[in-house]
């Protein structure tokens, strides 16, 4: 069980990329939907490892979330960034358990040049974090 709000933690991880954190915020049974893999991954371990390598790919010191409306156990974050001068737009769907564990996590990234770009730098980071 998280003490603060699920997405007060998830700021906290995707600013600091805090992985003890994550680990704590994630559910075990949690849903990852990658904009670039068609499946939904399940799991804490792949989902870690997915979140892992999007906080490393997108979170540069131009990522930024410029929008955000949240429900009682819903939420969508706007955010902004760029990779190798290219604007990348794009929203996290979050979703939380009754304890505050995220069980749901999809990623929606516009457009589509933006889109290969991430697809070819969490792929090379994949591979090497496997």
């Amino acid at each position: 069980m998280t003490t603060r709000h699920p997405i007060e933690a998830w700021h906290h991880v995707a600013r600091t990329g805090d992985l003890a954190a994550l680990d704590a915020l994630l559910a075990d049974d949690v849903v990852f939907h990658s904009p670039v893999v068609h499946t939904p991954q399940r799991g804490k371990a792949i989902t870690t490892l997915y979140l892992r390598g999007a906080l490393q790919v997108l979170g540069n010191p131009a990522f930024r979330y410029e929008r955000e409306i949240v429900g009682e156990r819903d939420a969508v974050l706007e955010f902004v960034t760029e990779i190798d001068g290219l604007q990348v737009n794009g929203v996290d769907l979050i979703h939380w358990d009754e304890s505050g564990r995220i069980d749901d996590f999809k990623v929606m990234v516009r457009p589509l040049k933006a889109v290969n770009a991430v697809h070819q730098k969490m792929g090379e980071l994949l591979q090497q974090l496997k």
